[in-house]
């Protein structure tokens, strides 16, 4: 007899996005990606962060000199999901904690992502992510937000 109480996939899916959300240094926004293939086989994983080589010990800041800021340097965890992957992400599903920006919305559509399941959508009113969904909506992208089982799952490291 198996076991009643495992969780579902995309509980799963969102867990492994939340976990690799740890990983992001990023003291305000830390964000998580997986991204799943049709058969459930997990393709890549990202987080927000600094490109590889590049210091991540400084300019963190959110506002002043453009250069001196976060939004100069970060690359979003879809994007690092995407670049990361191993073979094609034609039909696949992303599961992200925060819902894409325009510019991640872009590599999503090109990479061939089908589905987005988001978890948060807390800047819901700002330009760039309603033309996220208007982009996703034209090129047939389907978006929607995570329905939680409402499971609390403690991992000790």
């Amino acid at each position: 007899m198996k076991r009643d109480n495992y969780i579902a996939w995309e509980s799963f899916f969102m867990g492994l996005a939340e976990l690799a959300k740890e990983r992001s240094k990023d003291p305000s926004t830390q964000v998580g990606a997986c991204i799943v293939g049709k058969e459930n086989e997990i393709l890549s994983v990202g987080y927000n962060g600094f490109p590889r080589g590049c210091s991540d010990n400084s300019h963190w800041d959110r506002e002043g000199k453009f250069l001196d800021t976060k939004y100069a340097r970060v690359c979003h965890a879809e994007l690092n999901a995407i670049l990361l992957r191993r073979g094609s992400v034609e039909g696949a599903r992303l599961f992200v904690t925060l819902f894409p920006c325009n510019e991640c919305a872009k590599a999503i559509i090109q990479s061939g992502i089908k589905e987005v399941i988001y978890k948060d959508d807390k800047y819901a009113d700002k330009e760039s992510t309603i033309v996220s969904k208007a982009l996703f909506d034209e090129a047939n992208v389907k978006y929607r937000k995570y329905e939680s089982e409402g499971k609390i799952i403690e991992i000790k490291l």
